[in-house]
Formats: structure tokens, sequence, C-alpha cells
């Protein structure tokens, strides 16, 4: 393994810790209880937390679905398994861009880790917290930042960004990087040439 991949994925590893400790330093403080599926927050005296006044907050929300409350209802378990395969895949390609610039590897790196501290909600935290089988748990999101109101009819109200997590934020940067080197990222057909794919001259992002 090159040392960059070794050194990319130490930081995945410290990021998915950091997301799962997080969470469960949340899921303790809210005092949250799980009856018939549902989850509620025991400690209605300390329902957020105020980070910076108004703007950022952390409150607790479970979600079932994926990014922006988007649900897949009895069909989460391939939720739960597409995660599973799409995490492998990711893992497989750190393997394959070893040659690549640093910050492509960072980005993937990112998108990893942020892939892999969900799918560890979304397949044991049902079976941790006693509210649901194998596959069907939900992820804890709890970082709240205020916007400016967005309304389009009846169709989207938002007062806030949705809530979200470590994990998740992990995953916007990655993409973020992503589309900022998008020149640096090897192509599709490189990827399955033997060997790592090769850096062009003046690929040299770092």
């Amino acid at each position: 393994m090159a040392r960059s991949t070794k050194i990319i994925f130490f930081i995945s590893f410290v990021l998915i810790l950091l997301d799962q400790v997080s969470k469960q330093m949340i899921y303790n403080y809210f005092q949250v209880q799980h009856i018939n599926n549902e989850y509620y927050v025991i400690s209605q005296e300390k329902p957020e937390i105020k980070i910076i006044g108004e703007v950022v907050k952390f409150v607790y929300v479970e979600n079932a679905g994926m990014a922006f409350g988007i649900q897949f209802g009895e069909f989460k378990i391939f939720l739960s398994i597409f995660s599973i395969i799409a995490s492998i895949l990711i893992g497989i390609l750190l393997h394959k861009i070893s040659e690549s610039p640093f910050v492509i590897q960072l980005a993937f790196g990112l998108i990893f880790a942020g892939a892999v501290g969900n799918l560890i909600d979304r397949v044991f935290y049902g079976v941790i917290f006693n509210y649901a089988p194998l596959f069907y748990g939900r992820v804890i999101d709890f970082i709240q930042v205020d916007i400016p109101d967005i309304r389009i009819g009846n169709i989207i109200n938002y007062t806030h960004w949705p809530v979200f997590n470590v994990a998740d934020s992990c995953v916007s940067i990655g993409v973020v990087l992503l589309l900022i080197f998008n020149k640096h990222i090897p192509s599709f057909s490189s990827l399955f040439r033997q060997g790592n794919p090769k850096v062009e001259p003046g690929d040299g992002a770092n």
C-alpha cells in the first residue's frame, strides 16, 4: 500500500471515529429513548445546544432515509446494502488512485469516511439502541445551521439548512474538492489499466 494511501485511510479512520463519538455524545446528552420504533428526547429542558447563538445549534434528529430526508420506507434495506457496496468500491478506488494528486486522494478519502460513518448508523444503530433489526437503523443528525428562509409554494419551505452530521460534512467537502480539482481526477479507463493510473505532467495539485 502506498504511503499516501495509508495517510488517507488514517485520516478517514480519525474522521469516522470523530463522527461516531460525536453521535454517541449527542445521543447521551439528549437522553434519547425509543418506544415502538419512534424516538423521544426525554430531556425537554435542553432541547438544543446553542453553539453560535441562533445561527448554529446542536439538536437531535434521526434520519431514516438519505440526505435532505429522502425516505425509502420498507425498502430501506436496499439503501443500507447500497451504502455497503458504495463504501467498498470507494475503498478500492483509494488504492487505485495512489499515484493521483494528494488532493484527489483526500477528496475520495473524505467521501469514504462520510459513507462509512453513516453506514454504521444504518446497519447497526437499530440493534445497538434496540429499536429496529440489522440494516434498519437511522442516521443521527445534530448540526443545525440557520439560513434565510426559502419558500417555493407549498413544495419547499426551509427555515434552516437540513440538519446534518460530521459524516455528511466529510462527503460535502470531498465533493466540493472534486469539483474544484476535477481536471486532476483520473479517467475511468485508466483506473482499470494494469497498475495505478499515471499522473500526467502538471497534475501536481496538492
